[in-house]
This record gives structure tokens, C-alpha cells and sequence, in this order.
């Protein structure tokens, strides 16, 4: 049996770091951690990371587009997959991003780790938004 696949978790808030973890771990997979933290984060560049799972809105003064810029130089051919509570992906990440998922979807998540781990691309990454994107029917309550 072969050790499982490696996914990094990027946020600057470290109880979603421990929720993503868990949910990372429950699907099979080894999740490590980087804290984003004022101008800084600390990447792990000697872990075989398969994969990064970035928060688009990390709120600090290092931006998302900064870190996948970064993500770039230290992982340059790992699929980069951004989680965010926006409808869509973000234009400005779009460039950097194999995948997008929104935040409160831990199925979802799974299924495009999943996916692109095993070298699939999520072309639904800069889909416009469904129709009734301001219907009731993507209300949560």
C-alpha cells in the first residue's frame, strides 16, 4: 500500500487549518499545514506536497494572487485548487488556480482533490456563474 498523497492547506486562520485538515485526513489523504501570518507564510519545501489548497481571502497583508506567485516558484507543476465563499473564482487567481471550490463543500473538495491528484483538470474552474445564481435556490440557511 502506498503512503497517501500529500495535500497543503493555506489560511491565515488557524482553526479553518485544523477543519481542513480533518476533512483532508477523513479523505484519505495527508494533510500539512501553512499559517499565512501578516506578510509571511512558511512553506514546507521539502514535504512531496501533490497538491495546495489555498483560502482566496487569507485578509492579511499577503494576497492570495502573492502566495500562489510564490506556490509557483516552490511547487511549479502541483495543481493549485483555491477555496473561497464567492460565487466563482476570482479573476485575478483564475491565472494560478487548476481548480476552484467554494468554502462549506467539503464533498466537492474531496471530489476535485481526488481528481486532480490523480492528473485529471477541473474545466468548470472559470464557468460563469449558473443562471439563478440570485435565485432562491442557492440560498443557504
Amino acid at each position: 500500500m502506498s503512503d497517501p498523497a500529500t495535500v497543503l492547506l493555506i489560511d491565515d486562520d488557524p482553526s479553518h487549518l485544523k477543519l481542513y485538515s480533518w476533512i483532508v485526513a477523513r479523505g484519505g489523504f495527508r494533510a500539512i499545514t501553512a499559517l499565512v501570518s501578516g506578510s509571511n507564510v512558511e512553506l514546507p519545501r521539502t514535504e512531496p506536497v501533490e497538491l495546495t489548497v489555498l483560502d482566496y481571502q487569507i485578509g492579511s497583508q499577503l494576497k492570495s494572487v502573492q502566495v500562489a506567485e510564490l506556490l509557483k516558484d516552490v511547487f511549479p507543476s502541483k495543481p493549485l485548487l483555491v477555496l473561497s465563499d464567492m460565487q466563482w473564482l476570482p479573476d485575478d487567481i483564475a491565472p494560478y488556480a487548476t481548480a476552484f471550490v467554494r468554502k462549506g463543500e467539503p464533498e466537492q473538495l474531496l471530489m476535485k482533490i481526488q481528481t486532480l491528484i490523480s492528473g485529471g483538470r477541473d474545466n468548470s474552474r472559470n464557468a460563469p456563474p449558473p443562471e439563478n445564481a440570485g435565485g432562491l435556490d442557492n440560498l443557504s440557511v
